[in-house]
């Protein structure tokens, strides 16, 4: 704590300038413990929501919107934090989130256990900064001990994927449909891996594609396209096309207007015919070179200063028998032109068969009450992307299911990345705590009581489970610690049974990288929050 202050003042023998200066420490401490009780009060937010047992949040938004998640990241990014270290923590999750996409919980859990042994280490008098690089030292030893539990899986293992895609949904509200979203995560992530880069996966060639009605078991994976919208049916358009030739163009088909807004008034009835006369005619001259290349699909970029269509060009093209799939985002571009392996057009006089991509099929189903897709499949010469089709009965499930599935295609991506296995259910934590704990006590002056502290922080990770799950959490990683110590590592929670089991042999594992990231990450977090003695605020 704080040490004694000492006043200055002139000494009355001394003749000279020295004098004794004011050190004020407590007020350095006042910030830190602020700043640590900030950051705890978040982390005990979430920690009710740790494990398949946790409880879930139901967040209610300034404009009326209703969330119901248990996922980490989501309910901090939601949470109104304005203390300036407690935002730390929601960083934290989303780094998280970004690097391994799954333990968001874990990890802001983590690092408030690490916080509050850190409280003790500071009033035990020992310096913030020896704490810190304590820290550092025993995070990087973790490290290494738990690379050394790990066990290497190979891509082919497509079951042992589904097993740890399938822990990371247990956790989740939509955890029933584990059995179908997780063979449906690992397929997707498979379909993308590039072999000139296997190590890389890139969740953007995986299209997430929501539509309301029928229930979660209607989820399916799509080779090919999805589009939640319908075809354009003026004038009886086609709503079905075999061997479809398919253009993706960024212009607008409808008459040119000028740059400048401006009326123009028209007082004679020959001159109005003429300018429809020649709009008919400037439509029909595009149409012709479209209809030319062969192309029956047309997949329309939404325009923001004109309309992309009128209704005359879309009759034209429905005489045409062109397809039309209109208002397609700006952003979707990209993905489209990767899946159909060609290219997008800006201008009708660069309008070329070489530019087209070619489908087996493209059709509108209907979904019911849900309305209507479009779907592109069959395509030829397809680019390393897939598409899935997520349903549920309403849109506090819909947007669950898609963080949830998420969350399962980031843990199949930790796997492509790091090709390591371990188990879960708290027997890493554990055996981390066990085997840091033994080197605390060879390790010399201040650093092993750090160690000794960090060890024992890890332990929040068995105990929230347990406590989650309504076991006697003291009684259970009582139990936890003595099965690692008699050497038996992969020992963990079976929440499920309410028992100790091998964790491994009931199918609960987890990709290395969740585990490392979440620790690292927490302690980086713990360590910038010590390192804050002040707080200046900059009107």
């Amino acid at each position: 704590m704080a040490s004694p202050a000492v006043v200055s003042a002139p000494r009355a023998a001394a003749s000279s300038s020295k004098t004794e200066t004011f050190v004020d420490n407590k007020r350095k401490d006042d910030i830190r413990m602020a700043n640590i009780a900030a950051a705890q009060a978040v982390a005990n937010a979430v920690r009710t929501s740790l494990g398949p047992k946790g409880m879930d949040k139901m967040i209610s938004t300034a404009n009326g919107e209703v969330i119901i998640t248990n996922d980490g990241a989501t309910i901090l990014n939601k949470m109104e934090v304005l203390q300036p270290a407690a935002k730390f923590l929601v960083e934290l999750s989303k780094s998280q989130d970004v690097v391994a996409g799954d333990g968001t919980t874990t990890v802001v859990v983590i690092a408030g256990a690490l916080l509050k042994q850190c409280l003790s280490l500071l009033s035990a008098g020992i310096h913030p900064t020896v704490v810190s690089d304590s820290l550092h030292k025993a995070s990087t030893k973790a490290v290494e001990v738990l690379t050394a539990m790990a066990l290497p899986v190979e891509l082919t293992d497509r079951d042992s994927l589904v097993k740890s895609a399938s822990t990371a949904l247990n956790s989740k509200v939509v955890s029933q449909y584990s059995t179908l979203l997780a063979p449906l995560a690992v397929d997707s992530v498979l379909s993308v891996v590039d072999p000139a880069k296997p190590e890389i996966v890139d969740l953007r060639d995986i299209k997430i594609v929501k539509k309301l009605g029928g229930t979660v078991d209607d989820t399916e994976l799509v080779k090919g396209l999805v589009f939640d919208k319908k075809v354009s049916h003026a004038s009886g358009g086609l709503t079905r096309v075999e061997k479809a030739k398919i253009g993706v163009i960024q212009f607008q088909i409808s008459p040119p207007k000028t740059d400048i807004e401006q009326s123009i008034v028209v007082s004679d009835y020959t001159q109005m015919d003429r300018i429809l006369k020649e709009e008919r005619n400037y439509i029909l001259g595009m149409i012709k070179k479209i209809k030319a290349t062969g192309c029956n699909v047309l997949l329309i970029q939404k325009s923001i200063l004109r309309d992309a269509v009128t209704e005359l060009s879309l009759h034209y093209l429905s005489k045409a028998k062109i397809m039309v799939i209109k208002d397609v985002e700006r952003d979707e571009i990209e993905f489209i032109t990767k899946t159909l392996n060609c290219l997008p057009i800006a201008n009708i006089d660069h309008f070329r068969t070489e530019k087209l991509g070619y489908a087996d099929l493209v059709e509108e189903i209907s979904l019911g009450d849900g309305g209507k897709i479009v779907k592109v499949t069959g395509i030829q010469d397809m680019g390393r992307t897939t598409s899935v089709l997520v349903r549920g009965s309403n849109q506090l499930v819909l947007d669950e299911a898609e963080r949830s599935l998420h969350d399962a295609l980031c843990v199949v991506r930790c796997l492509v990345n790091k090709r390591f296995l371990i188990a879960g259910g708290g027997a890493p934590e554990i055996e981390l705590s066990r085997q840091l704990g033994a080197w605390a006590k060879v390790l010399q002056g201040m650093e092993g009581y750090c160690v000794r502290s960090f060890a024992e922080a890890l332990e929040v990770v068995p105990y929230t489970l347990a406590e989650n799950a309504g076991l006697n959490p003291i009684a259970i990683v009582t139990e936890l610690r003595n099965r690692h110590a008699q050497g038996e590592i992969n020992t963990g929670i079976n929440v499920r049974k309410g028992q100790i089991t091998n964790i491994l042999e009931e199918n609960v594992v987890q990709p290395l990288l969740v585990s490392t990231s979440a620790i690292t990450l927490a302690t980086e977090c713990v360590r910038m929050i010590l390192k804050i003695d002040d707080i200046v605020t900059v009107r």
